[in-house]
């Protein structure tokens, strides 16, 4: 009789351990989702989440991959059909098995369109909701038109309550890409450009938003369009738009009928006075993660983003 021994080792692996992010930043057709894998349970791991339009998506939906080690992995997925419920779970595999986090469900909000039927995406932010494209109506809610002047750079300085929309530099391809330029009288008549139930957001409204963002100083990096294919390059490398507002830099017009900046800043109206001939106005910068206040001269032409009522 023979006995031969074999040295035996004892598995130790343990199924991984993982978080579902609750999606903070919710668009019409996009969402940034997310997993914190805490425990890769001794073994080597791929992960990421299910995401479907039924409960249960790791087996009704469509696994989507985004790591393979420890640690928060954050991403938008895109293609998401808008007023649309929809529900995710993160997932980790390793030589163990499947661990799952807890079924987070979310809903896009719909889509809004102003009176010339434009179409625009809208972004839940925390608890507010939000325009995610700038503004281009040159209609008020009451069809009637929002002037603008001939030529787009006529000197309106001697004007007192100037209510106009321009194209940057007068060229509507700039339209498409980057909306209208208005003066702060447009924006507050009481006819009201934005769409239906949507108002211009206030200074507070705005600091909200920056607050939910992490703050002022980094708001903006989190707001501003990713790359370059607006912002002028090689500038704006901050840029997550992790918040998806997806903001562009659709420059400014002053008084005199001066346009500058286009691509490198972008200016946003308040509805809020900073002083008699001044209104309270959002500004980012290519090379800069903050978002700007500054008082800015309301015959100026700025950008508008509205806000949900």
């Amino acid at each position: 009789m023979s006995f031969i021994a074999v040295m035996c080792k004892k598995d130790d692996t343990t199924l991984p351990v993982v978080k579902t992010y609750t999606p903070l930043y919710i668009a019409s057709t996009k969402a940034t989702i997310g997993i914190t894998v805490e425990s890769d349970g001794g073994s080597g791991i791929v992960c990421g989440v299910y995401l479907g339009i039924s409960e249960n998506p790791e087996t009704t939906g469509t696994q989507l991959q985004m790591g393979s080690d420890t640690g928060v992995y954050r991403g938008q997925v895109t293609g998401l059909l808008p007023d649309t419920p929809y529900y995710v779970k993160a997932y980790a595999i390793n030589a163990k098995g499947e661990g799952l986090g807890e079924e987070v469900s979310f809903t896009t909000p719909a889509t809004i369109q102003d009176f010339d039927n434009t179409v625009y995406e809208t972004v839940k932010i925390g608890t507010q909701v939000w325009m995610a494209k700038n503004l281009k109506t040159t209609h008020y809610l009451n069809g009637e038109l929002i002037g603008t002047t001939t030529p787009s750079t006529l000197d309106i300085t001697s004007e007192n309550s100037p209510a106009y929309q321009w194209s940057y530099s007068g060229d509507d391809a700039n339209t498409t890409i980057y909306g209208k330029l208005y003066t702060w009288y447009a924006i507050t008549d009481t006819r009201n450009a934005c769409p239906a139930g949507w108002h211009v957001p206030t200074d507070t409204e705005w600091t909200t938003l920056e607050n939910t963002l992490g703050g002022y100083s980094v708001a903006g990096s989190r707001m501003k369009e990713y790359g370059n294919s607006h912002w002028l390059a090689p500038y704006n490398l901050d840029a997550s738009n992790e918040s998806i507002f997806s903001a562009l830099p659709g420059g400014y017009r002053d008084g005199n009928g001066v346009f500058s900046l286009i691509q490198n800043n972008a200016y946003f109206w308040s509805s809020s006075e900073s002083e008699a001939t001044k209104s309270w106005a959002r500004t980012l910068d290519a090379g800069n993660p903050a978002v700007g206040r500054t008082g800015l001269n309301k015959n100026s032409g700025a950008s508008v983003r509205c806000i949900k009522d």
